[in-house]
């Protein structure tokens, strides 16, 4: 049998993108977006099509080592700086970020797999693929080239959801003294006395229905601060650090209505659409500001959003060497950004035998417990469903005997953002057990089971950092102290396949505004693809 007849559509083979490493380094590093100089060695350059590059103006390098594509060839951390801080400020709200993993994964010529169809003939040996789930969740993941069903997944699993205020079902809320307000509930631990004082504005996702009746979903944000939650000055002798009611003091403004004392006979401005629809129920200047970001000229076509805010204030590098990122959103798009980033740059070996995976998921801050989340069954669902698929094209029986095999020989790298040593709270940490920033992943330990680390992942993790040329660090609190939780335990119970935490550090967790190193987005990257590349040569080393 021609490799051609094994596709249940030949001509997508014979169309299939092409894409060299040069190619997808410049991808991979968002290269061409770059805000600071593009330089090419000779055989970058020739690798490159024009279209990728576009007007951007670039310099000839003398040789490799001055040559961006080549840094981010070889994995060097300062590649990825840039463009980590660009993906948080561009990318405010989860269904953002998942447009932007599809984005790329579209130009790397990675295929679609619509949850609704059949996969049957679709998947193959050397194939690319991804799969979403509500707009907030992907699971993206390569076959390697002689994979056979049964063989195991190298995977990496993490969250995107950051903490948040949504606006509520009804946002719209009456004038008080002339301030327009607007109802929005916390997500987590949102609405925190971080969030006083902020430049916030919107994004999220419309559900647009148009003329010919048919519904959509549309992503939106505004680009400036539109809503801000004031303090109260301490003259009036109220403290405001996490002493207040979030649902009567923590209502933010978002604009100014004097009508009721103006002598010009104005009058506030009345609900738009009609009575019952639900433009009728937020607050109408909002809804025309959101309908002229999306081209809608009828109101009544906004069916529902999920809107939320975010702070404005771009990520930024910072300190006297700049070694400092500073940023909202870090928890958890550090790893999952970086994650994904080494999914992409992976390599591609004749001889890989394993599937490599990484699953991002929604609402890992309030529980997991959506079918977004990863307590749902998407991540073993596309697991089976994929090698279900590659059984096909193999002439192989699928069945519990395969799915059993298949998680006997897995890894689960459970990949969240833990705590960097804060030099100002020393005492409230375990000794010896401080990550620092810039220096590589820590592996997250704990006695009760809210971590995934043991003796033997431990050993495999470390033996992949030798490996792959990384630093590993490890952390675990105190005693006296609450641990957090991740994803890991419960997607290593559900699949029952080993399984590691471990995430980059940052300082300020569940702040609006938190810190890392400015090292950290390239380290985990470094960190992850070594780990899909490495994991089935120390997988075989283990009898």
């Amino acid at each position: 049998m021609s490799r051609l007849s094994s596709f249940a559509n030949p001509s997508e083979f014979e169309n299939e993108q092409v894409v060299s490493d040069a190619e997808k380094a410049l991808i991979v590093g968002d290269l061409a977006h770059s805000s600071g100089p593009l330089t090419l060695c000779d055989s970058c350059s020739r690798d490159i099509p024009d279209h990728r590059i576009g007007s951007r103006p670039f310099t000839r390098a003398e040789d490799r080592s001055s040559c961006s594509v080549c840094h981010v060839l070889s994995s060097k951390p300062e590649a990825f700086t840039e463009p980590f801080c660009r993906f948080l400020q561009e990318n405010p709200t989860v269904f953002h970020a998942v447009g932007y993993f599809k984005d790329k994964m579209t130009s790397l010529g990675y295929k679609e797999l619509p949850a609704r169809d059949d996969w049957s003939g679709k998947l193959e040996a050397g194939g690319k693929y991804f799969v979403t789930r509500n707009g907030s969740s992907v699971i993206a993941f390569t076959v390697g080239k002689a994979y056979k069903p049964g063989n195991g997944v190298a995977m990496v699993a993490g969250h995107i959801d950051a903490l948040t205020a949504r606006l509520k079902p009804v946002s719209n809320k009456p004038t008080k003294h002339g301030y327009i307000q607007l109802g929005v509930a916390p997500y987590a631990g949102a609405l925190n006395e971080t969030w006083w004082d902020r430049d916030l504005s919107i994004g999220g996702r419309v559900i647009v229905r148009d003329e010919a009746g048919k519904t959509s979903s549309k992503l939106v944000k505004l680009d400036w601060p539109i809503a801000r939650i004031p303090t109260l000055a301490p003259h009036f002798g109220v403290g405001m650090m996490g002493q207040n009611n979030k649902e009567t003091e923590a209502v933010p403004i978002i604009g100014l209505d004097n009508s009721d004392i103006s002598s010009s006979g104005a009058k506030p401005v009345e609900p738009l659409g009609t009575p019952g629809s639900f433009a009728a129920t937020q607050p109408p200047r909002l809804v025309q500001l959101i309908s002229k970001q999306l081209g809608i000229k009828d109101y009544s076509q906004i069916v529902n959003w999920e809107l939320e805010l975010f702070d404005l204030q771009p990520a930024t590098v910072g300190g006297m060497d700049k070694e400092f990122i500073f940023a909202g959103r870090i928890d958890d798009k550090l790893c999952s950004w970086a994650a994904f980033q080494g999914l992409l740059a992976s390599e591609t070996n004749d001889d890989d035998g394993v599937i490599k995976l990484v699953a991002l998921f929604d609402d890992e801050e309030i529980g997991s417990l959506l079918r977004q989340g990863a307590r749902g069954n998407f991540l073993p669902f596309t697991i089976e469903r994929a090698v279900e698929a590659l059984c096909g094209a193999a002439d192989k029986t699928f069945g519990p005997g395969v799915v059993g095999q298949t998680y006997a020989r897995s890894f689960l790298v459970s990949a969240d953002v833990t705590h960097a040593v804060n030099p100002n709270f020393l005492g409230r940490y375990l000794e010896d057990h401080t990550p620092r920033l810039n220096v590589g992943i820590s592996i997250a330990a704990d006695s009760n089971g809210h971590m995934t680390t043991d003796a033997v992942s431990t050993a495999i993790v470390t033996r992949v950092c030798e490996l792959s040329d990384c630093t590993p660090q490890v952390f675990q609190i105190r005693n006296d102290s609450r641990s957090g939780g991740t994803v890991g335990p419960m997607l290593s119970s559900a699949m029952g396949v080993k399984a590691i935490d471990a995430g980059m550090a940052q300082l300020s967790m569940h702040s609006i505004r938190a810190t890392c190193g400015s090292l950290d987005p390239g380290l985990g990257v470094k960190f992850f693809k070594g780990f899909l590349d490495k994991w089935e040569k120390v997988d075989a080393e283990w009898q």
